[in-house]
């Protein structure tokens, strides 16, 4: 052991995974700044808009788990380059085809390269470095995943301040390619006994994930009774079952289900899961409200949702020292609680709102998040045997990238619906040659106006009114969710921290086979 100094070869290992993960999370909110501009440009509706941010997010946490077990089996550096490879090419997509079905399956395919990246990233970190710096450098990528999102808006509101939004893809293409190169220098690493690959389990967990993650997109506009939503919701279902007995039954799962029977590992997955799904959710909707209502550019945009950073990196520092004093629950849940109060505030925006306004519910927020995130990634990693701290990360990042999906799914879903359930009010008294980009979204809608001149700001004030309505509603439903899953929380989650899995126990030690998968 070399005492707390890095070795060049560990830095350069923690570079390259760290600037890889905040690819992978910053591509995820990137396209939140230039929404206006895509829908504007391409007559995007509401509904696909949602689909070209959430297809990536959807691919990137139905693929996760499958890549990571790949990567553990056949090399996680080759699944590395392999994934920013697919990662640049998808990204080159949207440079010569712009069609909104164009634009989503691009993002689909980019997330399935993200899907290979992440994992690995974090299972190259464990191999390579000793016990005594790898805690160091798990909370640093740790960190730089949480801000990933914040980073990846504000880098793309800046090439919004002078190029189109084709420049956001340019943009991911070269990172791709310049990482591509860099993570070809990694250390390869893989496991020492190769597993049969669960393929039956990987299909599973794809389908349940992408049914109930369309299922939440679709219910809103076609009706939580309509028999396309309920058979979804039945074939999600089925999955999920599927999935769980086919793990129960392996010698090899893919995910080690019985991890979860601990109440921290259970309770923090399940939180951090939430933590994302609010944090997306919550991006999705502020970023389109402060350059629809408050008419910012994209890059002022991007600024205006930053200092939501500000107290969760702050706090996040603290909370895992105080982890161990009160233990998890009293934590989580009073985080949970600000959270659920500033999306309530967020609720109650109106058209005529200002920036402060959007700002005290966001640091509100922000505060929340911080005394979640960081103790609910450490209870994951303390709750598992150190045999297992592989699918432990796996976890951790598979909770983070659904919730995300989920978010997203619901925000936009509801924001779509709600804004076409008020907009049909007025679209009778629409010229009939604009009714389809006013019916289809606000960023359209105003646009319209804007060529029109001053006879149609009416229109653009029903497209506003409209727009806040939805934006209302989603960020109602956000606040509930994350209000019922205090409660949830506050009776799962144990009164105290246990000793860490790792001191006191090994992997004979429970009655299971576990794997390491994406670790």
């Amino acid at each position: 052991m070399r005492g707390s100094t890095l070795s060049a070869r560990e830095k350069w290992t923690l570079t390259v995974s760290c600037l890889t993960v905040a690819l992978v999370i910053g591509s995820m909110a990137a396209l939140y700044t230039s929404l206006a501009q895509i829908a504007a440009d391409t007559g995007a509706t509401q509904t696909e808009l949602t689909w070209v941010v959430d297809a990536y997010t959807l691919a990137l946490a139905c693929l996760l788990l499958p890549a990571g077990a790949i990567g553990d089996r056949y090399g996680r550096r080759a699944v590395l380059v392999a994934g920013l490879a697919v990662f640049a090419a998808a990204s080159l997509i949207p440079l010569f085809a712009s069609q909104p079905a164009w634009l989503i399956g691009a993002r689909a395919v980019a997330g399935a390269g993200a899907a290979m990246m992440m994992p690995s990233t974090l299972s190259i970190m464990t191999a390579t470095f000793p016990a005594a710096h790898r805690g160091r450098a798990v909370g640093v990528w740790a960190g730089v995943a949480g801000s990933g999102a914040i980073l990846g808006m504000l880098c793309s509101g800046l090439l919004l301040t002078r190029w189109p939004w084709e420049s956001i893809f340019v943009g991911f293409t070269a990172a791709g390619l310049a990482l591509l190169v860099a993570a070809a220098t990694l250390p390869e690493s893989r496991q020492s006994v190769r597993h049969p690959m669960d393929f039956v389990g990987s299909v599973a967990v794809v389908a349940a994930i992408v049914v109930i993650v369309i299922t939440l997109i679709e219910a809103p506009e076609r009706g939580w009774a309509d028999p396309v939503v309920l058979g979804l919701f039945a074939g999600g279902a089925v999955a999920t079952v599927v999935f769980v007995i086919v793990e129960l039954r392996r010698a090899h799962p893919l995910l080690e289900l019985r991890l979860f029977a601990d109440r921290n590992f259970g309770g923090a997955a399940l939180s951090i899961g939430l933590q994302f799904l609010v944090m997306f959710g919550l991006a999705f909707l502020v970023v389109q409200y402060v350059q629809l209502i408050l008419g910012y550019d994209a890059w002022r945009s991007a600024v205006a949702i930053a200092p939501i950073g500000v107290p969760l990196v702050g706090i996040s520092a603290l909370a895992p020292w105080l982890g161990p004093l009160i233990g998890l629950r009293l934590l989580t849940v009073p985080g949970f609680l600000l959270v659920a109060a500033g999306l309530y505030l967020t609720s109650r925006l109106t058209v005529g709102a200002v920036y402060l306004d959007v700002l005290w519910p966001l640091l509100l927020m922000g505060a929340g998040m911080g005394l979640c995130m960081a103790p609910a990634t450490t209870a994951i990693m303390t709750a598992s045997p150190e045999d297992d701290h592989g699918v432990a990360a796996a976890v951790n990042d598979a909770a983070r990238e659904v919730g995300a999906a989920f978010g997203i799914a619901i925000a936009g879903s509801v924001l779509a619906a709600g804004y076409s359930d008020r907009i049909a009010d007025v679209l009778g008294r629409v010229p009939p040659q604009v009714r389809g980009p006013v019916s289809d979204s606000p960023a359209a809608a105003l646009q319209v106006v804007e060529s029109m001149g001053p006879p149609a700001a009416p229109i653009a004030e029903a497209a506003r009114q409209a727009f806040v309505h939805g934006h209302s509603q989603a960020a109602l439903v956000l606040a509930l969710a994350t209000f019922a899953s205090a409660l949830v929380l506050s009776l799962w989650i144990p009164d105290r921290e246990p000793p860490p899995y790792g001191r006191h126990a090994k992997r004979g030690d429970v009655a299971r086979v576990p794997v390491t998968v994406g670790g």
